[in-house]
């Protein structure tokens, strides 16, 4: 529907110009439309490379970058590959920052995943968050590059080549990191479910 703001797609103008120029040119949305489409992907992505606690401050971070910088970004640019891009970046960079400080492990109601699609919606509010922090917990103890590329494929929606140009390597690298990390977060979930089960 036009006007409401989830179209993302450049505008075409196609009237001619006081110049005399044809415009066939596009035009960027505005940025605030650009927050309001990614946003919820970005915050999905930072939450999974740099845990709970410090992903609000990545996910700041990364949209004060991308504001700056997007008078400069092509208007056929990949937006999402480019936001995710600049996560990437603000997530080692506050890793960085961070390194020394001690991580509490507190989970908020907030999930990284979508339980009404992985559970069908029939979990309780409790097993939701008991799940989404096992599933935190897990991508915690991943290596850094399997759980970049999980985070990036499996919750940012990027293609595997995308992943290899932000976290550097090749596609195929990439799809070896994803599949690495996901059997590694199964391991990890089952022997967690192993553990809870009375004897």
């Amino acid at each position: 529907m036009p006007g409401s703001g989830d179209e993302l797609a450049p505008v075409t103008t196609s009237h001619i110009s006081p110049g005399g120029r044809l415009l066939g040119m596009t035009v960027k949305q505005p940025f605030e439309v650009i927050v309001a489409r990614h946003g919820s992907t970005v915050l999905r992505v930072c939450r999974a490379v740099v845990g709970a606690v410090d992903a609000d401050d990545a996910w700041s971070e990364t949209f004060l970058a991308a504001l700056r910088a997007y008078p400069e970004l092509p208007a056929d640019a990949n937006v999402e590959a480019w936001l995710v891009t600049i996560a990437h970046r603000k997530a080692i960079d506050l890793t960085r920052r961070t390194a020394r400080r001690p991580v509490p492990m507190a989970l908020s109601d907030d999930d990284v995943v979508d339980h009404d699609v992985v559970d069908g919606g029939t979990a309780s509010a409790h097993e939701r968050a008991e799940s989404a922090g096992e599933l935190l917990g897990a991508l915690g103890r991943l290596p850094p590059r399997q759980r970049q590329a999980v985070a990036y494929h499996h919750l940012g929606g990027l293609p595997y080549r995308d992943i290899a140009a932000i976290t550097g390597g090749s596609p195929a690298a990439a799809r070896r990191a994803a599949a690495d990390g996901i059997a590694a977060l199964r391991r990890l979930l089952l022997a967690g479910t192993d553990e809870r089960k009375p004897s």
